[in-house]
């Protein structure tokens, strides 16, 4: 009994319920990036030298797909990951968190296919068509709501995210859009402007790899007619990946210390169940 009461406080306390239990194992799944779409002016400029430009394709990519029971049409969320990949929260504590409130989850792997171990140390390939390919995978599933899809991401994935979704980006030459965006500890552009769709930007007082200081000046540039962006920043010695318990210990990379904070993970759980709640909604 003692056991079972501990399984429920811990899953209470990570943000998990019971009906995570119900859902499907993940699937891997295969799909492309967004193809970059060409521009009238440079196949204009290939006519007149007498060439005909193809469309490049997409690159290859492997995803988790993750849902609840049942046939849908669910709301969706995609993630996006770090620059040290598919970590344990990321890859399973997080998917199975939103399936347990009802969203079909397509986890994006952006590294196996591209032969590419992390890129804490180099840089990083164009993601935002990474999250974009996922959108399009997910349109063609009829148990997914095309229309109640949001894009999350975790430091360099939730950086992609707001580049992603950031007003005059490459959002704009997409077919299917998302509807909002959560952002955990990314590095805020103070020069990004507007967003595209509603926000959610989390991070920790003392982050010194995604600091705080350009996201409050990100917020600062908005207009007065743009989709809400709603920054909550968690004090008291909390560092980057304060969500993943897998840095219980902490650790220091780069000169960048990596430590889960409980309490600012538990209240950064319940700000983004209500902001999904509020922002996928019909």
């Amino acid at each position: 009994m003692k056991t079972a009461r501990l399984f429920l406080c811990l899953a209470a306390f990570l943000g998990i319920t019971l009906a995570e239990n119900r859902a499907d194992a993940d699937e891997m799944v295969r799909f492309e990036s967004a193809p970059v779409t060409l521009s009238a002016f440079r196949i204009r400029k290939a006519a007149e030298q007498g060439k005909i430009l193809s469309q490049p394709p997409g690159t290859p990519l492997l995803g988790y797909l993750s849902r609840p029971p049942g046939d849908g049409p669910f709301p969706a969320v995609v993630i996006m990951h770090g620059c040290d990949g598919m970590r344990p929260s990321v890859k399973d504590l997080w998917p199975k968190r939103l399936v347990s409130w009802g969203y079909v989850v397509l986890v994006v792997d952006s590294f196996t296919t591209r032969n590419i171990m992390d890129t804490c140390r180099s840089s990083l390939p164009d993601r935002v068509f990474d999250a974009y390919g996922a959108l399009n995978f997910l349109s063609k599933s009829s148990f997914v709501d095309i229309r109640r899809v949001a894009l999350m991401g975790f430091s360099t994935g939730g950086t992609a995210t707001l580049e992603a979704t950031k007003i005059e980006g490459n959002e704009q030459l997409m077919e299917h859009k998302f509807k909002a965006a959560v952002a955990y500890y990314p590095a805020c552009a103070a020069s990004q402007g507007d967003a595209t769709v509603p926000t959610l930007i989390l991070s920790g007082d003392r982050d010194n790899w995604s600091p705080a200081e350009p996201c409050r000046k990100r917020l600062a540039r908005i207009g007065d007619d743009a989709p809400p962006i709603e920054f909550n920043l968690y004090k008291g010695g909390v560092y980057h990946n304060f969500d993943a318990a897998e840095f219980a210990v902490g650790r220091r990379v780069l000169g960048h210390i990596e430590k889960y904070n409980p309490d600012a993970a538990a209240k950064s759980i319940r700000s983004v169940y209500a902001f999904l709640r509020t922002s996928l909604s019909r």
